[in-house]
């Protein structure tokens, strides 16, 4: 599915990254340097991080920087921040991602603020890449909780295919430091790339052509509506800055009234 597609340059794309990532005396103090350049957030919904008083502040963060809010759903792995695998029937699923998704929803409500997205965490992201089952239990749980929730996932042919059958928004999301295979799927087993100049070339083949770079030392054709930045890597701030020197970021639901005529 991905070598059909074609080629085409992107004008705006979505500038997202995680909050809310600290539990209790565990704090993330690095967590908020990104968020004067990023157009859309992901908040913790307390399982694999977040705690009810980190929740609220990183909720009231995002309205004073005027940033899309999304619910950041994980399993239920506080020590292990969500990256250990779990092996849950498919209404275990089910009400694990409702119930993250419907507290931020109340949470963020209190504050006048709508949720637009729902993006998984850790060893969940990586299981809704491979397992499409697994990714169609998810959609139908993100769509029991409300049919406008946009579905943010790696992009690729599962995701694609879940949007489709399930009639659910899909933002397919690309990560400038990941290695990534000739069909345009993620190598999770690879070790992420830290360096500024190789991420900001990716990011502009990405733009001009929607190529990512691939582990044979070829160019991929890929879907991409969201550029994801993590924290965790040294060189996020000087990437993300770099990165707006080349393309204005645009939350997923602006670019989309934008292309149906609804904003100028």
């Amino acid at each position: 599915m991905q070598n059909v597609l074609e080629r085409k340059s992107i004008k705006n794309i979505d500038f997202n990254c995680d909050l809310a990532q600290s539990f209790g005396i565990y704090k993330n103090s690095s967590e908020s340097r990104l968020l004067d350049y990023v157009s859309s957030v992901n908040i913790s919904c307390g399982f694999h991080a977040g705690d009810p008083l980190t929740i609220k502040e990183a909720l009231l963060q995002a309205k004073e920087k005027n940033i899309v809010i999304g619910a950041h759903i994980g399993f239920d792995d506080i020590q292990g921040f969500g990256y250990r695998q779990m092996e849950l029937d498919s209404d275990e699923l089910e009400a694990l991602v409702m119930y993250q998704v419907g507290a931020l929803m109340t949470f963020a409500k209190a504050y006048n603020m709508e949720i637009e997205h729902v993006r998984p965490h850790g060893a969940m992201y990586r299981q809704t890449a491979e397992d499409l089952e697994f990714s169609r239990t998810i959609a139908k749980a993100i769509k029991k909780c409300s049919n406008w929730l946009v579905y943010y996932g790696a992009t690729g042919e599962n995701l694609a295919t879940i949007g489709e059958e399930e009639n659910i928004q899909v933002a397919h999301e690309v990560h400038l430091e990941k290695i990534y295979d000739e069909n345009g799927n993620i190598v999770f087993s690879a070790r992420d790339l830290e360096n500024t100049s190789i991420s900001i070339q990716r990011l502009k083949d990405l733009l001009q052509n929607s190529f990512v770079s691939n582990n044979v030392g070829g160019k991929t054709v890929v879907r991409a509506d969201s550029i994801h930045f993590s924290n965790k890597l040294t060189n996020a701030k000087e990437l993300i800055i770099q990165a707006r020197e080349i393309v204005e970021p645009l939350p997923y639901n602006y670019k989309n009234a934008q292309t149906s005529g609804w904003v100028e």
